[in-house]
C-alpha cells in the first residue's frame, strides 16, 4: 500500500550512527525513490527533534527520531493531449511506447505540450506516477526528439523507484539491455569495439555535448551490421548496432562524432559529412536529404517487471525512413 499522504517515523539504529540522511531514508521508506526522498528533505518535508533538516547529506545520530511527511504525489501539471501512442506492452505498473521521431519526452523550454508525458496523461490518466515530478510523471529515461524507438514509463511509485535503479545501474548487475541500431558515415575498421570516453557539455556551444577529460564515464559499445558502398573502412556507409552502458546525453551521436563516423542526418555533430552525400546514389541522396533527423532508432529494450520481477525484452522493427535509407544505400553508390 502506498504511504504518501502520511507520516512516517524511522528511530536511527547504533549501527546507522554516521550515516547520511537520505540514506538512511531510502532503507525505512523502501518504495519511495532515492531522488524523491530527497526532494522531501530539500523541500522542509523530513525533521529531527521538531526542526527541519534539509541538507540530505545530514550526518544522522544514535536515538534520533526520524519524522517525514510524505505528501501525496504531485499531479502532472501538463495537460492531457490525444496524442497517438504506439504501445507495445502495458499492465498497470508499466507502459512501453515506440516512439516516433519528432516527439519530445517532456516539457522543456520551447516545448511547453505536444510531449510524450501529455500524451501519456492522456493515455494512462490518473495511473500515471506522479513521482517524476509534475513535469516528467512516470519517465524514467529519455530518447532524443529525433531519435526513435522503445521508451518503457512507470505508471506507479513503486514502479518508478525500480525502473530508475535499474537504468542507475546500467544492467551492470541486472537485466537491463538498451540496443540501438544506426546508419553512420564511413565504417569502423574491425568489426566491434567499445567507446570508453567521458562527456561532457562543449565549451563553448552549451546545448551541444563533447567528449572531454574530467566529463562523466561513458561506454557505448558497438557492431558493424553492415558496410554500404565499400570494404572495410573505405566503406561510404554502415549500419552498425550499438549498446549503452551508460546513459549520457547524446552519447551514441557524441561517441561516434567523435570517432569519425557520425550519423547521417545528424545536423548537430555531423554537418561537416555533408559533402560525402554527393557519392551516393541519387535515391539515396533523396531519402536522406528527407531524413530530417540523426538515423538512430532504439530497437531492443530488456527490463526486469517493477513488480513480479519477470524479464521483459521488447524489439522494435527499423522505421521506415531508416529502413529505405538503408535499401538505398545497399545499391550501386
Amino acid at each position: 500500500m502506498s504511504r504518501d499522504g502520511r507520516l512516517e517515523t524511522i528511530a536511527v539504529a547504533a549501527e546507522d550512527a554516521g550515516a547520511r540522511l537520505d540514506r538512511v531514508l531510502s532503507a525505512g521508506i523502501a518504495e519511495l525513490s532515492r531522488s524523491r526522498l530527497k526532494a522531501l528533505i530539500i523541500d522542509g518535508q523530513v525533521s529531527i527533534a521538531g526542526q527541519a533538516v534539509r541538507d540530505p547529506a545530514y550526518r544522522v545520530k544514535p536515538g534520533d527520531e526520524i519524522v517525514v511527511d510524505v505528501p501525496p504525489a504531485a499531479p502532472a501539471e501538463p495537460e492531457a493531449e490525444n496524442i497517438p501512442l504506439d504501445v507495445v506492452y502495458e499492465d498497470d505498473a508499466i507502459i512501453v511506447i515506440n516512439k516516433p521521431a519528432g516527439l519530445v519526452v517532456h516539457p522543456a523550454a520551447g516545448h511547453a505540450s505536444g510531449t510524450l508525458v501529455n500524451a501519456l496523461i492522456a493515455h494512462c490518466g490518473a495511473s500515471l506516477s506522479g513521482i517524476g515530478g509534475v513535469k516528467r510523471p512516470g519517465i524514467v529515461h529519455r530518447l532524443d526528439k529525433d531519435t526513435t524507438g522503445l521508451m518503457v514509463a512507470a505508471k506507479t511509485d513503486k514502479a518508478h523507484k525500480s525502473l530508475t535503479e535499474q537504468f542507475a545501474d546500467h544492467g551492470r548487475t541486472g537485466e537491463l539491455r538498451r540496443g540501438y541500431v544506426a546508419l553512420a558515415w564511413g565504417a569502423p575498421t574491425l568489426p566491434t569495439g567499445t567507446i570508453n570516453l567521458p562527456i561532457d557539455r562543449h565549451r563553448t556551444v552549451r546545448e551541444k555535448m563533447a567528449v572531454r577529460m574530467g566529463g562523466r564515464e561513458a561506454i557505448t559499445h558497438w557492431q558493424v551490421l553492415e558496410r554500404f558502398g565499400g570494404n572495410g573502412s573505405a566503406a561510404i556507409a554502415s549500419a552498425l548496432a550499438l549498446e549503452l552502458e551508460t546513459g549520457r546525453t547524446h552519447q551514441i551521436r557524441v561517441h561516434l562524432a567523435h570517432a569519425g563516423h557520425p550519423l547521417l542526418g545528424d545536423e548537430t555533430y555531423g554537418s561537416g559529412f555533408k559533402t560525402k552525400a554527393s557519392r551516393l546514389n541519387a535515391e539515396a541522396r533523396a531519402l536522406l536529404a528527407g531524413l530530417g533527423r540523426q538515423a538512430l532508432h532504439a530497437w531492443h529494450l530488456t527490463i526486469e517487471h517493477p513488480v513480479t520481477g519477470e524479464v521483459l525484452a521488447f524489439d522494435a522493427d527499423w522505421p521506415e525512413d531508416m529502413k529505405r535509407l538503408a535499401e538505398a544505400l545497399r545499391r550501386e553508390i
